[in-house]
């Protein structure tokens, strides 16, 4: 764990579409924003239509003024959603918190979480091909093929 970055505090929250804040959603925005198209310089639809029916869980700690610093985020969405299975997707840690372990510890809250809200069951994603072993820590194997989504490379991995 990074000793520059503090974890102290640390929660996890899953909060559906129409239960966010106003906050909350520029929150949530600001870091999907700052991780896929500023650090990554790609440039795509990230509203996609999708987050409505999702659970967005949030990993946050206290910040100042009493507003949550938004360090983790994933969203998870029901079986035939995105996928016919149940999927979690759009994961993205903050840069500061890089290196603390908490980008395992968002998949495994993820996978639990999704599991207290649909149940157990297979759960399927959409990786960029370069974080296969990052998943595969989470029980994720690939399958299929690459394919190119928004000019990088993705592979679909499952959870059984």
């Amino acid at each position: 764990m990074s000793a520059a970055f503090d974890l102290t505090g640390l929660r996890w929250r899953a909060v559906r579409f129409d239960a966010l804040s106003t906050a909350e959603l520029y929150r949530v925005l600001q870091l999907r924003s700052a991780v896929f198209v500023v650090e990554q310089n790609c440039v795509f639809q990230d509203i996609d239509g999708l987050d409505a029916q999702a659970v967005h869980l949030m990993g946050e700690t206290p910040g100042e003024g009493g507003v949550p610093r938004l360090l983790a985020y994933t969203r998870l969405l029901p079986a035939g959603a995105a996928f016919a299975e149940a999927s979690i997707g759009r994961v993205a840690t903050s840069s500061a918190a890089r290196g603390t372990g908490l980008g395992h510890a968002l998949m495994r809250e993820s996978v639990a979480e999704l599991q207290r809200q649909w149940g157990p069951q297979p759960i399927r994603i959409g990786a960029q091909a370069h974080l296969q072993t990052y998943y595969r820590q989470t029980g994720f194997e690939p399958q299929g093929d690459l394919y190119l989504e928004d000019g990088i490379e993705h592979i679909e991995m499952v959870r059984a």
